[in-house]
C-alpha cells in the first residue's frame, strides 16, 4: 500500500469522487482502549473492565465509539496527503455512525473517499467519508463524513 499525493488544489479537486485508498491495519488494543478512557475519563465497564464485559453484550471490552472516530487522522495518514498545503483544519462531520463495536484485540483499516472540494476565503473544503473496517467482520466499525479546511 503506497500513499497517494494529491498535488496542490488542483488534483484535490480533480479527485472528487474518487476512493483515494485503504490504509493498512492498526491494532486496537486493550492498552489503547484505557488510555482513551483515561483521556475523556469514560470508564464504563464495557471499555475497560473484561471480567464483566465477557458476560456482558458483546462478550469482551469494546473500543469507545469516539476513539473509533477518533484514529481517523492516523488512519488517514497512511492513505493519502496533500502536497503544498500549509495545513489542515478539522471542520466538522456531516454525518458519523458506528454500525459495529470493536472488540478489544481487533484490527481496524479505514478506506477514505473525497466526497467534495469547494473553495472558500479560508483554503478548500474537503468533505471525506471514511469507512473504518474490522478484520473479519462484514459490517463496518465507522462511517464518518469528515470535513476538513485545507489551506495552502
Amino acid at each position: 500500500m503506497s500513499t497517494r499525493v494529491l498535488r496542490g488544489r488542483e488534483e484535490l479537486h480533480a479527485a472528487v469522487g474518487e476512493t483515494l485508498g485503504t490504509g493498512p491495519w492498526l491494532s486496537v488494543d486493550q492498552d489503547r482502549i484505557d488510555g482513551f478512557a483515561d483521556v475523556t475519563e469514560d470508564h464504563q465497564w464495557i471499555h475497560v473492565d473484561a471480567e464483566r464485559a465477557a458476560a456482558g453484550p458483546f462478550g469482551a471490552t469494546i473500543a469507545h465509539g469516539y476513539l473509533t472516530l477518533a484514529l481517523i487522522p492516523r488512519l488517514g495518514a497512511d492513505i493519502f496527503r496533500i502536497e503544498g498545503a500549509r495545513m489542515g483544519i478539522n471542520y466538522g462531520l456531516e454525518k458519523v455512525r458506528f454500525p459495529h463495536p470493536v472488540p478489544a484485540g481487533s484490527r481496524v483499516r479505514a478506506t477514505a473517499t473525497l466526497d467534495a472540494a469547494e473553495e472558500t476565503p479560508s483554503g478548500v473544503r474537503a468533505v471525506v467519508t471514511y469507512v473504518i473496517e474490522i478484520d473479519g467482520v462484514a459490517k463496518p466499525a465507522c462511517i464518518a463524513q469528515t470535513v476538513r479546511v485545507v489551506v495552502f
